[in-house]
């Protein structure tokens, strides 16, 4: 296999991953009162952002790295992971480049609030976000190192009904939005164990 696609994959999703555990740690901070505003929407649309780039780079590298036969998977979750990273760095950038230092003076139609325009575009990206994994899922192997990447990259899947139910449920409270919790270990472990799939795979023992 082409070592240097698994080094770029690798380097993506350790990425990737590292940005995912940046937002959660912010979004903890910022739920027990230990960061104040704007600092806390800063550090949360600015992780958030930078997790789209090396995601959408890890799926490349995937498809990239997945033999013909199990090779349309991995097309689907690129595709996907494109319409992820279109939706979710459009709203993040609004939000860092825009909303934040306007402040109170920001139109209300750029705001991300409960079921605003940008909160729907945001709960879209993570939906294709779960449908990328999913689908992405299927073209790793069933055994070796790829078996846990497989796994909780399907398992990403499988909650996506939570986070869209979170996102879209009509009327907004705290229990709605922890139904998506199960993302904030899905989603960090499927980049996680991509990584080190993608470690064995530029091995030279893997060539």
């Amino acid at each position: 296999m082409p070592t240097p696609d698994a080094r770029l994959g690798f380097f993506a999703a350790a990425a990737a991953f590292a940005a995912m555990a940046g937002y959660l740690v912010a979004q903890l901070m910022q739920v027990a009162g230990a960061l104040g505003e704007p600092l806390a929407s800063i550090l949360i649309y600015a992780f958030s952002f930078c997790i789209a780039p090396p995601f959408l780079v890890a799926m490349a590298a995937l498809h990239a790295l997945t033999p013909p036969e199990r090779r349309l998977g991995a097309q689907i979750g690129l595709s996907f992971s494109t319409l992820y990273a279109a939706f979710v760095l459009i709203v993040y950038a609004v939000q860092l480049v825009t909303v934040i230092p306007a402040g109170l003076a920001a139109e209300r139609v750029l705001v991300m609030s409960p079921h605003s325009l940008f909160w729907v575009l945001d709960g879209l990206g993570y939906v294709a976000m779960g449908a990328a994994t999913l689908f992405a899922g299927y073209a790793l192997p069933a055994d070796g190192l790829g078996r846990w990447a497989r796994r909780l990259m399907l398992a990403n899947g499988a909650v996506t009904p939570l986070v869209a139910f979170a996102y879209l449920y009509p009327h907004f409270s705290t229990w709605v939005l922890m139904v998506g919790s199960p993302w904030a270990v899905t989603a960090p472990g499927s980049m996680l164990t991509l990584a080190i799939w993608f470690r064995g795979q530029a091995s030279p023992s893997a060539r």
